[in-house]
Order: C-alpha cells, then sequence, then structure tokens
C-alpha cells in the first residue's frame, strides 16, 4: 500500500458548489476508483481568514500497476464528465501540467502504531 496526498485551492464563490458536488459524488465515479485499486480516498478543507480555501486530498493505493489504474481513470467518461464539473471551482498551481488541478504532496513524516 502507498499513500498520495495532493493540493489544490478553491475558487471562494466555487467553494459551495464544490462541497455540494461532493456530498453525492457520482456513483460510477466511486465505481471506477475502487475498481482502480484507490482505498481511504479522503477531501479535506482549511479555510483562511484571507478568504482563500485549500483543499487536501490523502488516499492509499492497493495496487501493483498504478500507471494503468491512473490510466483507467482518466479514460473513465463518466469520470471525465465528473472532471469537467470539478475544475472550474479550482485554482492550479503554478507548475502544474495542462488540465492538472491537484498538485502532489511530499510526505514527510508518518507513523503507524505496532
Amino acid at each position: 500500500m502507498k499513500r498520495f496526498a495532493s493540493v489544490t485551492e478553491v475558487l471562494p464563490e466555487k467553494l459551495a458548489e464544490y462541497q455540494k458536488l461532493h456530498a453525492n459524488a457520482w456513483p460510477g465515479v466511486l465505481r471506477r476508483i475502487t475498481a482502480s485499486n484507490i482505498r481511504n480516498y479522503s477531501i479535506y478543507l482549511r479555510s483562511f481568514d484571507d478568504g482563500r480555501h485549500f483543499l487536501f486530498t490523502y488516499f492509499e493505493y492497493i495496487g501493483d500497476t498504478f500507471d494503468a489504474d491512473m490510466a483507467a481513470i482518466a479514460a473513465d467518461e463518466e469520470t471525465l464528465r465528473w472532471w469537467d464539473v470539478c475544475k472550474p471551482c479550482l485554482i492550479p498551481f503554478d507548475g502544474l501540467s495542462p488540465g492538472e488541478c491537484w498538485a502532489p504532496m511530499e510526505e514527510v513524516f508518518y507513523y503507524d502504531q505496532p
């Protein structure tokens, strides 16, 4: 199992829409996530006094072919439609590839009790 985390910023005027979308995530998107060996997928929100809002996502990958599983997600028609409604809510960080909204994060500490 490998852990992944990433971060993005959400437009203040789109925050409620983004939260509403994820309160009713599309079943086909969730099935594709599961089929691509992703578990414990979470998105967290941090709002700041300056009006900026950041989303942090975490998931665990339990498969053996990460690139193929991510390609299957990226090719899934329902997931592509989902991204079409979610991406306009986000502000990508500089330096990401075109179409990417989530910046990968580096794990600096992990503890799992024995």
